[in-house]
Protein backbone atom coordinates (compact mmCIF):
# COMPACT_ATOMS: atom_id res chain seq x y z
CA UNK A 1 0.00 0.00 0.00
CA UNK A 2 1.25 3.12 -0.89
CA UNK A 3 1.88 6.36 1.60
CA UNK A 4 -1.03 8.53 0.06
CA UNK A 5 -3.09 5.68 0.58
CA UNK A 6 -2.09 4.60 3.63
CA UNK A 7 -2.74 8.02 5.06
CA UNK A 8 -6.26 8.17 3.28
CA UNK A 9 -6.89 5.23 5.06
CA UNK A 10 -6.21 6.72 8.60
CA UNK A 11 -7.69 9.82 8.07
CA UNK A 12 -10.78 8.25 7.78
CA UNK A 13 -10.44 6.67 10.78
CA UNK A 14 -9.85 10.04 12.65
CA UNK A 15 -12.38 11.69 10.92
CA UNK A 16 -14.50 8.86 12.10
CA UNK A 17 -13.51 9.12 16.19
CA UNK A 18 -13.67 13.11 15.63
CA UNK A 19 -18.19 12.80 14.62
CA UNK A 20 -18.01 9.84 17.54
CA UNK A 21 -16.41 12.32 20.04
CA UNK A 22 -18.18 15.25 19.30
CA UNK A 23 -16.75 16.85 16.24
CA UNK A 24 -20.18 18.52 15.70
CA UNK A 25 -20.34 20.60 18.75
CA UNK A 26 -16.98 22.29 17.50
CA UNK A 27 -18.15 22.38 13.73
CA UNK A 28 -21.23 24.00 15.03
CA UNK A 29 -19.10 27.20 17.33
CA UNK A 30 -17.58 27.42 13.27
CA UNK A 31 -18.62 30.22 10.98
CA UNK A 32 -20.21 29.56 7.27
CA UNK A 33 -17.92 28.13 4.81
CA UNK A 34 -16.30 30.43 2.52
CA UNK A 35 -17.77 30.32 -0.57
CA UNK A 36 -16.11 27.56 -2.90
CA UNK A 37 -14.23 29.06 -6.04
CA UNK A 38 -16.04 28.65 -9.42
CA UNK A 39 -14.81 25.47 -11.09
CA UNK A 40 -14.79 25.35 -14.73
CA UNK A 41 -17.03 23.34 -16.31
CA UNK A 42 -16.07 19.39 -16.42
CA UNK A 43 -13.35 19.71 -14.17
CA UNK A 44 -13.36 17.67 -10.69
CA UNK A 45 -14.82 19.00 -7.90
CA UNK A 46 -12.49 20.29 -5.26
CA UNK A 47 -10.97 18.47 -2.28
CA UNK A 48 -10.87 18.63 0.97
CA UNK A 49 -6.98 17.97 2.14
CA UNK A 50 -6.05 14.17 3.08
CA UNK A 51 -3.52 13.39 5.32
CA UNK A 52 -1.23 16.42 7.16
CA UNK A 53 -2.65 19.52 7.01
CA UNK A 54 -3.55 22.97 8.94
CA UNK A 55 -6.72 24.41 9.67
CA UNK A 56 -7.41 27.46 11.55
CA UNK A 57 -4.20 26.85 13.94
CA UNK A 58 -4.54 23.05 14.19
CA UNK A 59 -2.17 21.14 12.80
CA UNK A 60 -3.61 17.36 11.97
CA UNK A 61 -1.58 14.87 11.18
CA UNK A 62 -2.32 10.97 9.99
CA UNK A 63 -0.56 8.21 9.24
CA UNK A 64 3.12 8.43 11.08
CA UNK A 65 4.70 5.42 11.29
CA UNK A 66 7.97 3.83 12.38
CA UNK A 67 8.95 4.26 8.13
CA UNK A 68 8.06 7.86 7.25
CA UNK A 69 10.91 9.77 6.76
CA UNK A 70 13.25 6.64 6.04
CA UNK A 71 14.83 5.51 3.19
CA UNK A 72 13.43 2.31 1.48
CA UNK A 73 16.90 0.82 2.30
CA UNK A 74 16.23 1.91 6.14
CA UNK A 75 12.96 0.68 6.57
CA UNK A 76 12.46 -1.22 9.93
CA UNK A 77 10.62 -4.99 9.38
CA UNK A 78 7.95 -6.35 11.43
CA UNK A 79 10.34 -8.63 13.28
CA UNK A 80 12.67 -5.83 14.56
CA UNK A 81 11.95 -4.86 18.64
CA UNK A 82 8.89 -3.30 18.55
CA UNK A 83 10.92 -0.48 21.12
CA UNK A 84 12.49 0.51 17.47
CA UNK A 85 9.36 0.82 16.19
CA UNK A 86 8.56 3.24 18.90
CA UNK A 87 10.95 5.08 18.90
CA UNK A 88 11.57 5.87 15.00
CA UNK A 89 7.84 6.46 15.14
CA UNK A 90 8.00 8.98 17.57
CA UNK A 91 11.16 10.73 16.13
CA UNK A 92 9.42 11.04 12.78
CA UNK A 93 5.55 12.59 14.45
CA UNK A 94 8.39 15.16 16.31
CA UNK A 95 10.21 16.17 13.10
CA UNK A 96 6.24 16.21 11.53
CA UNK A 97 4.94 18.88 14.40
CA UNK A 98 8.36 20.77 14.38
CA UNK A 99 7.69 21.45 10.82
CA UNK A 100 4.34 22.51 10.97
CA UNK A 101 5.45 25.26 13.83
CA UNK A 102 4.57 22.68 16.55
CA UNK A 103 6.13 21.49 19.46
CA UNK A 104 5.55 18.12 20.75
CA UNK A 105 3.99 19.75 24.50
CA UNK A 106 1.41 21.70 21.78
CA UNK A 107 0.05 18.69 20.29
CA UNK A 108 -3.61 18.57 21.58
CA UNK A 109 -4.94 14.70 21.20
CA UNK A 110 -3.29 11.10 19.57
CA UNK A 111 -5.13 8.15 18.46
CA UNK A 112 -1.85 5.37 18.90
CA UNK A 113 -2.54 2.05 16.94
CA UNK A 114 -0.63 -0.92 17.94
CA UNK A 115 -0.66 -4.28 15.97
CA UNK A 116 1.42 -7.31 16.88
CA UNK A 117 4.30 -8.70 13.76
CA UNK A 118 2.28 -10.49 11.30
CA UNK A 119 4.98 -12.57 9.65
CA UNK A 120 6.04 -16.17 8.24
CA UNK A 121 7.62 -17.85 11.09
CA UNK A 122 6.36 -16.02 14.25
CA UNK A 123 3.45 -17.58 15.78
CA UNK A 124 0.20 -15.35 16.25
CA UNK A 125 -0.62 -15.73 19.99
CA UNK A 126 -4.24 -16.20 21.05
CA UNK A 127 -6.15 -15.93 23.97
CA UNK A 128 -4.42 -14.67 27.38
CA UNK A 129 -1.19 -14.98 25.90
CA UNK A 130 -2.62 -12.27 22.64
CA UNK A 131 -3.85 -9.99 25.59
CA UNK A 132 -0.11 -10.10 27.58
CA UNK A 133 1.39 -9.62 23.75
CA UNK A 134 -0.16 -6.22 23.60
CA UNK A 135 0.18 -5.24 27.10
CA UNK A 136 3.59 -5.44 26.73
CA UNK A 137 3.53 -3.10 23.86
CA UNK A 138 1.95 -0.94 25.97
CA UNK A 139 4.03 -1.05 28.44
CA UNK A 140 7.13 -0.70 26.26
CA UNK A 141 5.21 2.00 24.53
CA UNK A 142 4.64 4.16 27.48
CA UNK A 143 8.22 4.18 28.90
CA UNK A 144 9.42 5.41 25.24
CA UNK A 145 6.39 7.73 25.05
CA UNK A 146 6.57 9.95 28.01
CA UNK A 147 10.17 10.84 27.07
CA UNK A 148 9.02 13.24 24.35
CA UNK A 149 6.60 15.39 26.60
CA UNK A 150 8.18 17.70 29.77
CA UNK A 151 6.37 16.89 33.13
CA UNK A 152 2.83 16.81 32.94
CA UNK A 153 2.37 18.02 29.12
CA UNK A 154 1.99 14.49 27.38
CA UNK A 155 -1.04 15.02 25.45
CA UNK A 156 -4.62 13.00 26.02
CA UNK A 157 -4.23 9.81 24.15
CA UNK A 158 -6.36 6.78 22.83
CA UNK A 159 -4.30 3.37 22.40
CA UNK A 160 -6.12 0.46 19.96
CA UNK A 161 -4.98 -3.16 19.11
CA UNK A 162 -5.24 -3.67 15.66
CA UNK A 163 -4.70 -6.76 13.50
CA UNK A 164 -2.44 -5.08 10.91
CA UNK A 165 -0.91 -1.69 10.12
CA UNK A 166 0.27 -0.71 6.56
CA UNK A 167 3.71 0.26 5.66
CA UNK A 168 5.52 -2.50 7.63
CA UNK A 169 5.04 -0.73 11.33
CA UNK A 170 3.84 -2.08 14.11
CA UNK A 171 2.71 1.32 15.35
CA UNK A 172 0.88 4.38 13.82
CA UNK A 173 -0.30 7.53 15.38
CA UNK A 174 -3.05 10.21 14.00
CA UNK A 175 -3.56 13.82 16.41
CA UNK A 176 -3.92 16.72 16.10
CA UNK A 177 -1.16 20.28 17.75
CA UNK A 178 -1.65 23.74 18.30
CA UNK A 179 0.72 25.56 16.09
CA UNK A 180 2.83 27.49 17.75
CA UNK A 181 4.62 29.14 15.03
CA UNK A 182 3.29 29.34 11.48
CA UNK A 183 6.09 27.98 9.24
CA UNK A 184 7.53 30.94 6.77
CA UNK A 185 6.43 29.84 3.28
CA UNK A 186 9.76 29.51 0.84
Amino acid sequence: MDMKSRRGFFAKIAAMVAVVAGAPKLFALQGPPAAAPEASPGAPPPRRPVGNHTHNGIYYFSGTGSNDGYPKDDHVLVTDPFEKHVTRTMDALKKSVERAGCTMDSIIHLEVFLCLPLADGIPMPAGKARFDAHKAQYDALNKIYGTYFSPGKAPSRACMALEWIPGDSLIEIVGSAAVLTPPTAG
